[in-house]
């Protein structure tokens, strides 16, 4: 979906019901043929994270071939759930190794009002912030050539995230 100057895609990370995730999959494959033709700024979103240092779920390898086919398109945002936390994570590469100048950020926004398994375990590599006790929503602001983001938590909570970026 094309909006403004963001193209936005959502994928179905359940890849044991959808005959799989990995390179070569069609989800892959529509992946990568929906991003040929990217405008300057894109988000992906899908439920289960490729990194996240949520003590219940963590990590799922099984998406890296789309952070892969992502990275290599500049894609800026990924977006997901699966840990009831939130966790934001620096510009980073499919392998999670750090990479500023062209990484995608990861945003595991697990935040919506379930109160189990909301801890966490070690910190992953580039985990910037990292919080499990408030419930609240990741309000993005998607502009031509950039974004702001703000977590908004619920009433009576002081858990604040805020920044902004500009498209790689």
């Amino acid at each position: 979906m094309q909006l403004g100057g963001w193209h936005i895609v959502a994928l179905n990370s359940e890849c044991d019901q959808i005959g799989g995730c990995g390179a070569g999959s069609a989800e892959e494959q529509w992946l990568r043929k929906d991003l040929a033709d990217r405008v300057p700024c894109t988000l992906a979103c899908w439920h289960k994270p490729l990194v996240s240092s949520g003590a219940k779920h963590g990590d799922d390898p099984e998406t890296k071939a789309f952070w892969q086919v992502l990275y290599d398109a500049g894609a800026e945002i990924v977006i997901n759930g699966h840990d009831h936390d939130y966790e934001r994570f620096a510009p980073q590469d499919p392998n999670g190794v750090a990479d500023p100048s062209r990484g995608i950020r990861e945003f595991v926004v697990g935040t919506g009002g379930k109160n189990s398994h909301r801890a966490f375990g070690k910190a992953d590599a580039n985990s910037d912030v990292r919080n499990a006790d408030t419930f609240g929503v990741l309000k993005l602001a998607l502009r031509p050539g950039s974004y702001s983001r703000e977590f908004v938590p619920q009433a009576g909570k002081t858990f604040s995230d805020s920044g902004s970026a500009v498209c790689n």
